[in-house]
């Protein structure tokens, strides 16, 4: 096992070096606790902190409630609702004489999302597997004032700008997870390896992988360390790109 974790590790590092001149690099950090109700229903909250270029800039804070119940043996249902505070990137756009036509300055913006979700899993032994489809809806409000539209006279001088909002908008998403753990005897280090493909109507927007490992401590505490990398084929409302991401988890479960 420790010759497993080793060449885990030598992995990592050579895939991140390799992808670090084209892809970002950020950290995700995530808080949350979790209470059992009875053998059927479980709530939980939750807190989470983003960063991007290569952990430079504070890229997101969330929150969220949630609910999971039980309907048999290997099969739950939740629900959940998180809200977002993004900080969005500079936008700069050029009309056809190449001078800037309208610029969006980097601003911190509000999102709501909404998710249901089934998770059906199977357990070989000390192996479980399990898959979970989850439907996901986003809205952002309007922000107002966020956006300059620059003008200009007949001799291409700039005249002027004008103020306009960022328009509201909303997106569904299905989320795909094929997930795989391993309960080793008489060890508290348990392996976690993931895969996740997001959907919209345009097709397959963006796939996640992700390699970690859980540590538990009288059942109660759970701490988590993971590896995922991303790829997007077109922007979404999360700013995404390419990314190589380092999770550090905490959990409380009572």
């Amino acid at each position: 096992m420790k010759k497993l974790i080793c060449v885990i590790s030598v992995f990592l590092g050579l895939t991140i070096t390799a992808g670090a001149q084209k892809d970002d690099f950020g950290m995700w950090y995530e808080l949350g606790l979790e209470k059992k109700l009875s053998k059927k229903w479980n709530i939980s909250m939750e807190g989470e902190f983003r960063t991007r270029n290569n952990t430079k800039t504070a890229d997101r804070w969330s929150a969220g409630v949630s609910a999971e119940y039980k309907i048999a043996k290997g099969l739950k249902a939740s629900a959940g609702y998180n809200i977002l505070f993004d900080n969005n990137p500079e936008d700069l756009t050029w009309n056809s004489s190449n001078d800037p036509k309208k610029w969006t300055p980097s601003y911190w913006g509000t999102r709501h999302r909404f998710n249901v979700s089934m998770t059906g899993s199977v357990d070989w032994g000390r192996l479980k597997l399990s898959l979970r489809e989850r439907w996901q809806y986003t809205y952002r409000p309007e922000a107002k004032d966020k956006k300059y539209a620059f003008t200009y006279d007949d001799n291409d001088y700039l005249s002027g700008y004008r103020l306009d909002p960022v328009n509201s908008k909303n997106k569904r998403m299905l989320r795909s997870r094929l997930q795989a753990s391993y309960d080793i005897a008489h060890w508290k280090f348990d392996p976690t390896a993931s895969a996740e493909m997001f959907t919209d109507k345009k097709g397959i927007q963006k796939m996640r992988y992700q390699i970690g490992i859980d540590y538990k401590v009288r059942k109660q505490h759970v701490f988590s360390l993971s590896y995922r990398y991303q790829t997007v084929n077109s922007g979404d409302d999360d700013n995404d790109v390419n990314s190589h991401l380092i999770g550090l988890g905490y959990k409380y479960k009572f």
